[in-house]
């Protein structure tokens, strides 16, 4: 699988990231900079990494959504190839009108880091694919913007269409109906709060994020 990892300034998760990707396909990912206007030839998967782009100044995400390899990450969004964005890439792909709603300051204005309990409510995406559907996993969190919010008929949409990925178990941070991670309407573009790069491993406390890169990669080499 070649895989692009999305940079930008103020990125800090991008090497954790990059180094999950390559633990589980075998291939490290280009790291591509931020003011780079096309993606490598042949990628197959992008992924926006967590972080505080352009420092969260204006809004999270806002800034980074307009730099230019956002036009290509759109372009192949639109072509199909799969999309994840983990953290303040939730922001940025909410920002660029890849995914709906968006992330406020968190309920209580707390930064919250620490492990937290998840549903998974669709196990049938490309990310999604090695979950079942009603499991609880655990994964952890880092933001002060996570607090996911939209009109009530988007949110009925995305329950509908079954766009949402994942859920709190917990009261995180005051997202609407606990939603922690959703999907675009073609189920390519993933967009969630929680970081599954830092459950990758044994030595992480455990490993409930390396299925979301395992069902990715099988889906993608298929």
């Amino acid at each position: 699988m070649r895989s692009a990892v999305i940079v930008f300034p103020g990125s800090n998760c991008d090497r954790d990231l990059a180094v999950a990707i390559e633990q589980v396909t075998g291939r490290a990912p280009a790291m591509v900079w931020h003011r780079e206007s096309e993606l490598p030839d042949g990628t197959d998967f992008i992924a926006l990494p967590g972080g505080f782009s352009y420092g969260d100044y204006l809004r999270s995400g806002a800034m980074a959504a307009r730099s230019p390899i956002m036009r290509a990450v759109s372009d192949a969004a639109s072509r199909g190839v799969p999309v994840l964005g983990i953290c303040n890439g939730f922001q940025v792909l909410t920002e660029t009108g890849l995914l709906p709603g968006a992330l406020m300051r968190n309920a209580g204005l707390n930064f919250v880091c620490r492990p937290v309990g998840l549903k998974v409510e669709n196990s049938q995406s490309l990310f999604t694919s090695q979950y079942d559907a009603g499991e609880n996993i655990i994964i952890p969190v880092a933001h002060h913007d996570g607090n996911f919010q939209a009109d009530a008929s988007t949110l009925d949409r995305l329950e509908g269409e079954g766009r949402v990925a994942f859920r709190y178990t917990e009261q995180v941070n005051g997202s609407s109906r606990n939603i922690a991670g959703i999907l675009n309407d073609a189920g390519n573009v993933l967009g969630m709060m929680p970081h599954p790069e830092r459950a990758l491993e044994p030595a992480h406390g455990n490993t409930d994020g390396r299925r979301l890169f395992e069902g990715l990669l099988e889906t993608v080499a298929a």
